[in-house]
């Protein structure tokens, strides 16, 4: 059962990190989608907060119920997040800005600030 609730938690996570923003969301010009997601990002969601942290060696750690999972990421061209945690890997749609990450799987978005 647990294993089964961290995988809808872990779900919900990687759909929430490969979705659309909006139209209001202006990029920096000049910066990529890669260099953009790299840091500290916060989501407030039903249940409590979720935190993941992109680093620039393609590692990746997600928070979420005060239990964080660590893996690696890496960006197919500049809408599309691969990422694996706990030896699942995952492909999000994403949309991230300089303060906005939206991610977008399976149905489900989720959006992070930057922190």
């Amino acid at each position: 059962m647990k294993t089964r609730f961290a995988f809808v938690v872990l779900t919900c996570v990687v759909l929430s990190l490969s979705g659309c923003g909006s139209s209001a969301q202006i990029p920096i010009v000049g910066s990529s989608p890669q260099s953009l997601i790299v840091g500290k990002w916060e989501a407030a969601q039903s249940g409590g907060l979720i935190a993941a942290e992109f680093s620039k060696d393609g590692k990746a750690n997600l928070t979420m119920f005060g239990r964080t999972l660590e893996g690696t990421y890496k960006m197919n061209g500049d809408d599309e997040l691969e990422w694996t945690l706990n030896g699942k890997t995952t492909k999000s749609k994403v949309k991230v800005t300089a303060t906005t990450l939206v991610v977008t799987s399976e149905g489900n978005t989720v959006t992070y600030k930057k922190v």
